[in-house]
């Protein structure tokens, strides 16, 4: 069976992990495939809310495997006071599976992101501080550390060394902060040796042998197309690519492998951080969908700025990442608007634009177009089928559907695991 890759279609948060975990029980593996805990997913299993940072949300599945992948860069505190959460909620978290390549974020890491934020000052870019950016900027500049480091205590101390020889100098003459020891950040990080010694292994040879003995593996990224470093807000973006393509590279499993791309999206547009957002509302609809939703981050808590459905946005996730397959989520939200605006396409200095500008100054600027659906009071919480749906929510999923380029094959309903109506199966033979 080939691999299927689950991307987040807009700025992230779209309900990526109510998606997998309704795939979980029949796929083998579910991967993490890139950025850190910097992301987050949040899952509702009857009275049980489990917000998860770095594990894959197929962690909550029996018989699963949840796997990080080479592209995750990991803060092995968060990841073991993680696990140790979910142990506590009876969640077997023995099957976890982690890249030996993956890297670490350690503290220094850390230090900087805060640090270098606060220097940007009103530039700046509205990280989590949680070294997620250093990280990747060490990976690329190759001072990384990788997991396999934590098991020669010799290359590590090295490693680590020649990281401080450059940061602190950063440290102590840019950001006027005291250096960090070298000594201290080793001792910490090899305080989680033995517990994770278990979890390593060679994942993407792992990966490819379960394909080849036609196992179904889930690909998952965390934040959202618009927040991938090369084709987002650039660069009010992540550190990493969570599009499509970043999941081959993320996990070592060829592109020929992937069979199909299901793109989440939110039945109206949310964002955290700086950066452009056309449909943002700052009135009482802003507060209603942010209140409605529950649009606080998993992970920072922070509020989420609430817009309208961008169907620019939706067709450009749909091209970047070769969407085969839409889950709309949180369609109940809605219910109670009496009119619903979708933005169609944008206003840019008098030129109506139906793409996302090129131009990130175009961007910027943009004004939404609107087109008025009328909306609907129905509770459709407990809908099951497409037709239990009110006419008015029925043609609303229709626009989106041919406004977004690919079809609609399963929508979000309410917040429990199985408030979920399929139209099409997600997992193609």
């Amino acid at each position: 069976m080939p691999a299927i890759v689950l991307v987040g279609a807009q700025w992230g948060d779209e309900g990526k992990g109510k998606a997998t975990d309704l795939l979980g029980n029949r796929v083998d593996y579910v991967v993490r495939y890139q950025g850190g805990n910097n992301a987050g997913h949040t899952v509702v299993i009857g009275d049980k809310k489990f917000a998860l940072h770095l594990l894959p949300s197929g962690i909550l599945t029996p018989g699963v495997i949840p796997v990080i992948g080479n592209g995750v860069v990991i803060d092995l505190a968060v990841l073991i006071k993680e696990l140790d959460g979910l142990i506590e909620k009876g969640v077997d978290v023995s099957k976890l599976k982690i890249s030996a390549n993956a890297h670490i974020i350690t503290p220094y890491h850390v230090t900087i992101d805060k640090v270098s934020e606060r220097f940007l000052g009103k530039r700046a870019i509205g990280t989590t501080g949680r070294g997620i950016g250093p990280t990747y900027g060490d990976k690329v500049g190759r001072l990384g550390i990788r997991v396999q480091d934590l098991f020669d205590e010799s290359i590590l101390r090295q490693k680590v060394e020649a990281a401080l020889s450059q940061k602190n100098q950063l440290l102590s003459k840019v950001y006027n902060r005291a250096g960090i020891k070298a000594e201290e950040v080793v001792r910490e990080l090899l305080s989680f040796t033995d517990r994770i010694r278990p979890m390593v292994s060679d994942t993407a040879l792992e990966l490819h042998k379960a394909l080849e003995a036609g196992k179904t593996v889930l690909l998952e990224g965390g934040q959202g197309t618009l927040l991938d470093v090369d084709h987002g807000t650039y660069p009010f973006v992540t550190s990493s690519s969570p599009i499509a393509g970043g999941a081959t590279i993320g996990s070592g499993i060829g592109p020929t492998k992937i069979d199909s791309v299901i793109g989440i999206l939110k039945a109206y547009t949310t964002r955290v951080g700086a950066g452009p957002f056309p449909t943002e509302l700052f009135d009482q609809w802003g507060e209603f969908l942010r209140e409605k939703g529950f649009e606080f981050g998993t992970t920072t808590g922070r509020e989420r700025r609430c817009g309208w459905f961008d169907a620019p946005v939706a067709k450009f996730a749909t091209r970047i990442n070769g969407l085969t397959d839409i889950f709309l989520t949180k369609l109940d939200v809605l219910t109670g608007i009496k009119e619903i605006p979708v933005c169609v396409a944008y206003d840019v200095d008098g030129v109506r634009m139906e793409e996302i500008p090129v131009s990130q100054s175009d961007f910027h600027h943009a004004k939404p177009i609107y087109e008025i659906y009328p909306g609907w009071d129905e509770d459709i919480t407990s809908a099951k089928k497409f037709e239990d749906l009110p006419k008015n929510a029925q043609d609303y999923v229709l626009a989106l559907e041919k406004l977004s380029g690919t079809r609609i094959s399963a929508i979000g309903v309410g917040p429990e695991r199985n408030a979920t109506i399929v139209r099409h199966d997600l997992l193609r033979a």
